[in-house]
């Protein structure tokens, strides 16, 4: 399994000179298993360049999970340059919500005066798969969810191929349960023995003051799901629209030392626009 990171921000893109090692674009993976069937994990900004580059390749089929319905994980759809492609075959997964279907959730980013192209005008062959719960497959890669602890309400995934396991839970507050999240117990038994657990760290405990209820992870508290879980490897992400390369930077030593200090062997990271990880 290969995961490339196309966007690790949250809330909102950003750009200058304090944000180029981690980026600023939102909320996109891009997931290839052995057979290089292609899995996209939301919609944000950083979709716009994966388009690019899968139109220079000419793949013309491939699936889309989105998390949830927010703003960040889906402002790049409209920009998705393989939705204007006739040839293009996408099979859009995830849980609509308080809508009723997932059409519902995205046309509107599309209608006037928001966007001179409608929906209804896309070329590409969309096929939707409302699922909140359960287990299905794409292609050699087997997925598990849960619902996470967001504003909203969310879906987490769980990506298994060949005995390795990627757990991805963006936009999860582990210190505050919202209508329809889980246990903190839950998540820790749904990330246990991941290879790699990726997961929302957006806020410091001094910001979490403030922004308590607000949907996001401290990354104390992430950190600490992942040692609990037994994962191998911890990527923050979801990083704050304000937190600088620096920054950042600041915060993985924290995490590595806070590691060392419960005498976990975890490797801490976070994520970076651009990068690839292998499982």
């Amino acid at each position: 399994m290969l995961i490339t990171c196309w966007g690790a921000r949250g809330s909102i893109p950003v750009s200058g000179q304090e944000y180029l090692r981690y980026g600023g674009d939102t909320t996109c993976l891009e997931i290839r298993d052995r057979n290089n069937n292609l899995i996209i994990v939301d919609a944000g900004s950083g979709i716009r360049a994966l388009g690019n580059k899968l139109v220079q390749e000419g793949c013309q089929r491939l699936t889309l999970l989105f998390t949830h319905g927010h703003w960040d994980h889906i402002m790049g759809f409209p920009f998705f340059k393989p939705l204007y492609d006739e040839k293009t075959q996408v099979t859009i997964y995830g849980c609509p919500f308080s809508k009723h279907s997932l059409q519902d959730m995205l046309a509107p980013s599309m209608n006037p005066p928001n966007f001179p192209i409608r929906f209804e005008d896309l070329k590409a062959q969309v096929t939707f798969c409302g699922i909140c719960s359960g287990t299905f497959t794409v292609g050699s890669i087997s997925l598990a969810t849960i619902q996470l602890s967001h504003p909203n309400q969310g879906i987490g995934y769980s990506f298994e191929e060949d005995g390795r396991r990627f757990v991805f839970l963006t936009d999860n507050e582990l210190s505050y349960t919202h209508p329809g999240g889980c246990t903190l117990a839950a998540y820790r038994d749904f990330a246990a023995g991941a290879d790699l657990l990726v997961h929302d760290a957006e806020y410091t405990a001094a910001e979490y003051v403030r922004t308590r209820t607000w949907g996001h992870s401290t990354y104390q508290d992430a950190l600490n799901l992942a040692v609990q879980a037994g994962v191998r490897r911890f990527g923050l992400f979801h990083h704050n629209q304000d937190r600088t390369d620096t920054d950042l930077d600041q915060i993985v030593a924290d995490c590595r030392r806070k590691a060392r200090e419960q005498g976990s062997a975890i490797e801490c990271f976070a994520l970076a626009q651009g990068m690839d990880l292998h499982l």
